[in-house]
């Protein structure tokens, strides 16, 4: 990292200026923490950004100031990309989110606009030094996450920046001081200022962490989660009997936790069971919530719109939602008929959908977590067979669509559909039947159809 620094740092140097590595490739460096796989890096500096352009011309490869006038320029060289900004100081109108631009020369005064102080450390370059005017090292090794200013200026100069705390929770086992998180209790609803994508984004973040739990928990704890995912509430004030928890929240935040780091199985998780408060049911039986798959999928799609997931995100977490309780329908054993709809139904979305099922169980009962294990094990050997057997990721009527209208002598219109639909319905049931015994049952259909008139 600061050899490929190095060259660039020795040009400000020459031209009597600084260069500062900032911000979390500081904190990472301090951790140990693998950064091979990053090839971003972010620098400060006491240049103005006209002089920034000057100097890195010639050494980078390519340069783009798009940022200018927020003070940063960006450039690559060597499949390396460099945002170097000039030290800002800024003052920010507290009903928006846009700052007043203001350059600064002193470093300590970049540093304190910086959101926590594990964040608000620089390594002046190219002789590494490291400035922490606001004790960062020392947060960092005793696991505590605080603001570099008081957190009500920091949150008011960015709300999003309670919402990021979440993530250095659970990300990095900080505990939260307890100035910060009486902030973000009091100041809330500021989060209302923030847009709908950077909201998503931020959050996105938090969801792909190894453990989220600690950062959902302080979500729901502050109130924070209200701001953007009010469903929450209700299910940690629903009691959940099925699975043993005290509320729905706590079986949904430990489903969450089971599940690996993959963004949009973690919110398949996270909504699963949303639906469980609208479709609770007391009966003689019990607690029940019929249908809050189908309930959950809707209410999952109305939220993730509203948080501006693209329309791939949105169909593909509330398909996983929606099918959550599929394998839980057969009981009394799989069919090959099952298996086929199983398979159909999830299609390209069918390991996400197992191992939603799998993580689904959360149960202290450990006869009935193996039960569970078993069955599903049986079913994915299942699928697997009939897989080898009958391309089921391909499933298709044993005829198409030219062969039907030429066969029935038809122009397109409903009734080929519907002919298709029939002889999916045959596959799905019975597997491949050949086109030959396609064809016959096709002509039975369509002559009882006729009849029928």
């Amino acid at each position: 990292m600061l050899e490929r620094t190095a060259p660039l740092a020795e040009r400000f140097t020459a031209a009597g200026y600084r260069l500062y590595l900032v911000g979390g490739v500081v904190r990472d460096l301090l951790l140990d923490r693998d950064m091979s796989s990053g090839r971003d890096i972010d620098l400060t500096t006491d240049a103005l950004p006209a002089e920034v352009k000057k100097l890195v011309a010639g050494w980078a490869d390519s340069v783009w100031s798009q940022g200018e006038r927020f003070g940063t320029i960006g450039c690559q060289t060597d499949g390396w990309t460099f945002e170097i900004t000039t030290h800002r100081a800024d003052a920010y109108d507290p009903d928006s989110r846009k700052p007043d631009v203001v350059f600064s020369d002193q470093i300590e005064a970049d540093l304190s606009r910086r959101d926590f102080t594990v964040n608000a450390m620089a390594l002046s370059l190219p002789d590494p030094v490291l400035i922490d005017p606001y004790n960062g090292a020392a947060d960092l090794a005793a696991g505590r996450l605080r603001t570099p200013l008081s957190p009500q200026e920091s949150f008011s100069d960015d709300p999003l920046r309670m919402l990021r705390a979440a993530r250095f929770i659970a990300g990095y086992g900080l505990e939260p001081d307890p100035e910060l998180v009486v902030a973000v209790k009091a100041m809330a609803d500021r989060l209302k200022i923030v847009s709908a994508e950077r909201i998503r984004d931020e959050f996105d973040k938090l969801m792909v962490v190894e453990d989220p739990s600690p950062g959902l928990w302080f979500l729901a704890d502050t109130g924070l989660m209200d701001q953007f995912l009010p469903e929450f509430s209700r299910m940690r004030l629903e009691q959940d009997p099925i699975h043993r928890h005290k509320d729905v929240l706590t079986h949904t935040i430990a489903v969450v936790a089971k599940t690996r780091p993959d963004r949009l199985v973690r919110l398949s998780a996270l909504y699963h069971d949303v639906g469980k408060p609208r479709t609770r049911a007391i009966t003689d039986g019990g607690v029940s919530f019929h249908h809050h798959e189908v309930v959950g999928a809707r209410m999952t799609r109305e939220r993730m719109k509203a948080l501006k997931y693209s329309t791939d995100d949105v169909e593909r977490v509330s398909r996983l939602v929606f099918l959550h309780l599929r394998f839980h329908t057969y009981k009394m054993g799989w069919t090959d008929s099952a298996v086929r709809r199983f398979v159909r139904d999830a299609d390209d979305l069918l390991p996400e959908l197992i191992e939603l099922t799998r993580c689904d169980c959360t149960t202290r009962n450990e006869r009935k977590a193996r039960e569970l294990s078993l069955r599903m094990d049986e079913l994915e050997a299942r699928v697997a067979e009939l897989q080898a057997n009958e391309e089921l990721r391909a499933m298709r009527p044993d005829l198409d669509g030219n062969q039907v209208m030429t066969h029935l002598n038809l122009g397109p219109g409903r009734d080929v559909g519907n002919a298709l639909d029939f002889l999916l319905e045959l596959r799905l049931e019975e597997g491949q039947l050949g086109e030959e015994e396609a064809t016959r049952r096709l002509d039975a259909w369509w002559a009882e159809r006729q009849a029928k008139g």
